[in-house]
């Protein structure tokens, strides 16, 4: 069973970068990552990693539609999480196995939702399990929505800005590394967080 999902999120992969090379590569962006969001397997780095190869001058532009993409697909999580998780919910959930990864989520929702959000947003975790998470434990939309904009942004805007200045050389470190390297930064702003509430 591993091994058929693999291969099917493999095909998916090589589908989404397909769109890199052609006209409607801007709105493919901008889909994926709405879908990536809440239901879709394929993170939108890769496209916007192969769009940047060829745009690299325009990064800016690719890392805003992937960000407003990502961010209203988190709102499409959200909702499903809120409202129809019995029925739809649910079905993604059980289609990637992430049943006590919901689990897991609402146990850091009670402990601060906001740096939950903005972790998942950051860095590499699949986002759609917050998304979708946040909604069934409510807790508060704009919460998410802050946390989602100010983490997707930095995430997409740092990756297209070292494509941009250091080119291809850099393409398959970015992602080699990037898990390191949002999780060193998630750390400090945790220690920053924690000497801010219990020692100033």
């Amino acid at each position: 069973m591993k091994i058929f999902i693999l291969k099917i999120t493999e095909r998916l992969r090589a589908w989404t970068l397909r769109w890199a090379h052609t006209p409607h590569m801007a709105a493919a962006l901008f889909l994926i990552a709405f879908a990536e969001s809440s239901f879709f397997p394929i993170p939108p780095d890769f496209l916007m990693v192969a769009i940047l190869m060829i745009n690299a001058e325009r990064w800016s532009r690719y890392a805003l539609i992937a960000t407003i993409g990502s961010v209203l697909g988190a709102v499409l999580g959200y909702a499903v999480g809120w409202g129809f998780y019995e029925t739809v919910g649910s079905r993604i959930v059980d289609a990637y196995n992430l049943n006590a990864a919901i689990r897991l989520v609402g146990s850091k929702f009670e402990q601060h939702a906001f740096l939950a959000v903005f972790t998942a947003a950051f860095t590499l975790i699949p986002f759609k399990v917050f998304t979708i998470s946040a909604g069934l434990f409510k807790i508060s939309i704009w919460q998410m929505l802050i946390a989602s904009t100010i983490g997707r942004g930095m995430r997409f805007f740092i990756i297209a800005w070292l494509i941009h200045r250091f080119g291809k050389r850099l393409n398959h470190l970015v992602f080699k590394y990037f898990n390191i390297l949002s999780a060193a930064f998630v750390i400090l702003l945790v220690i920053g967080f924690i000497v801010y509430k219990f020692l100033l």
